[in-house]
């Protein structure tokens, strides 16, 4: 039952026979070895380290199922309705509001296209003219002295 280095089994030590269905989740297991921790040079009677052992599990399994018993109803309830608005809410108000807004953007993204179609298009199209004839010359500048750029454009 206990890991602790120089701990033995003895009769008061019996093996753990529940077993649970469902797995729980790793976030909860809380053991005794985790919440009582001895100093060093400090050692409890093996009897009643044992026995402090069953009082804890027992404790803490007897809390769980009460508390179980009486609330696990009473938040079942509260958790299925909670999820039975979420689910109304996606498929009544979201999922609709959503196709509203696509249709709505669909509309919007039309009449930008026919606008920047009409004023940019033009434009571009003769920014692109000027620059198609342009002529540029790929040379190497010899090194040593600057070159004469009078003649040319330099970029």
């Amino acid at each position: 039952m206990c890991d602790m280095p120089g701990r033995t089994p003895t009769l008061c030590d019996s093996p753990n026979t529940t077993t649970n269905t469902v797995t729980p989740s790793t976030n909860n297991k809380i053991l005794w070895d985790d919440i009582i921790g001895e100093a060093e040079g400090l050692r409890t009677p093996d009897c009643c380290w044992n026995c402090s052992i069953r009082c804890y599990d027992g404790t803490r399994r007897c809390c769980y199922v009460f508390l179980v018993i009486l609330l696990a109803p009473f938040i079942a309830f509260c958790n299925g309705c909670q999820f039975a608005c979420l689910a109304f809410n996606q498929v009544w108000c979201v999922g609709p509001c959503l196709r509203l807004w696509k249709i709505n953007f669909a509309t919007i993204k039309k009449f930008w296209e026919a606008c920047l179609y009409a004023v940019c298009s033009p434009l571009y199209e003769t920014i692109g003219l000027i620059f198609s004839k342009a002529y540029v010359r790929y040379q190497r500048v010899p090194d040593g002295n600057p070159p004469d750029t009078s003649n040319f454009f330099n970029v």
